[in-house]
């Protein structure tokens, strides 16, 4: 069993983190990354008042009881919530642990965090803003290189060079990710100094993940180069699926005319909500990482990381064996 200071600090079995997924890591399936052996991480933004938020907090915890945590998303153009309450709810119904996302630390809110003793993870796109979470006393800090699905940043700096980087410039533990869908990029990770691997687009091809099987088969078909960036023009670039929908985002930026709201309401999370509901593949955008390439299956979320593990041991043993 590979034991690393993630692993320990957050309680978990396996030194993989399911990433967060707007629409996707609902409390169901955030469960079942978690008794699978990971982090699963609940997305608070996807919930529309505070009352749903408690409910899926308390339906996790009816469902698991391993160590999960809950995500407050810092892009409030994309996903606009009144943070102090949620987070005010995700504190109160006795959360371990918050995973909050975006370029700048919730300054506001750490003396919350330091009260209530929770463990906190600042998951952010580049060395520059880990460093400054870390002075800021976050536990643990993530870090998603260029392959990555969602938020990429603007740096575009790729997850080979920006892991050990932040291993680097910060003392506190790693998770970095970005590309990392079998157990190769997991030993990769851990070889770069991080102490565990966030897997996002990957776990979208799983029989527990709550979107339609059109997309999960798309996906399994999908190649390493069918992927684009998309909102850089308004400071928030998504690497996601090459689908009609991202094409329709990549025309409205590149007609001058074109204005935020626009950009912001083609790239709308109800209309990726509607293709994981319905099936419609050309609907909505989603997000999706060149990992997407090495996805050939839709095992149980349980197989997935198992055999991610069973890999990665075998890769390490290996090196082991050859190095003399």
């Amino acid at each position: 069993m590979l034991k690393t200071a993630v692993t320990e600090k957050l309680g978990i079995k396996y030194p993989i983190v399911a990433g967060t997924m707007m629409s996707i890591t609902t409390a169901d399936f955030v469960a079942a990354c978690s008794e699978a052996g990971g982090l699963g991480i609940l997305a608070s933004a996807i919930y529309k008042s505070v009352d749903e938020l408690r409910a899926a907090i308390r339906r996790v915890k009816a469902l698991t009881d391993k160590p999960f945590a809950v995500n407050v998303n810092l892009f409030p153009a994309l996903m606009p919530t009144d943070q102090p309450a949620y987070i005010k709810a995700i504190l109160e119904e006795g959360v371990k642990i918050i995973e909050t996302s975006g370029h700048s630390a919730p300054k506001e809110y750490l003396s919350l965090f330091k009260d209530s003793g929770v463990t906190w993870i600042h998951k952010c796109a580049g060395v520059r803003y880990a460093i400054k979470a870390a002075a800021l006393g976050a536990d643990i800090v993530t870090v998603v290189g260029y392959e990555n699905g969602g938020a990429t940043g603007t740096l575009d700096v790729g997850t080979f060079v920006m892991t050990p980087s932040t291993v680097d410039a910060i003392e506190c533990p790693v998770i970095a990710g970005g590309g990392v869908s079998d157990g190769r990029g997991l030993a990769a990770i851990l070889a770069l100094g991080a102490g565990a691997a966030i897997v996002g687009t990957r776990l979208m091809a799983t029989k527990e993940c709550p979107i339609h099987d059109n997309l999960k088969n798309a996906l399994v078909d999908a190649a390493e180069t069918e992927t684009v960036l998309i909102m850089r023009s308004v400071g928030a670039t998504h690497r996601v699926w090459n689908n009609a929908a991202a094409r329709r985002v990549i025309e409205i930026e590149a007609d001058s005319a074109g204005d935020k709201s626009e950009i912001f309401n083609a790239a709308a999370g109800k209309k990726a909500k509607q293709m994981y509901d319905e099936g419609n593949l050309d609907v909505g955008v989603v997000s999706c990482g060149q990992g997407v390439g090495l996805v050939h299956d839709v095992p149980s979320v349980k197989e997935l990381f198992a055999q991610m593990m069973a890999q990665t041991e075998s890769i390490v043993g290996g090196l082991r064996d050859s190095i003399h």
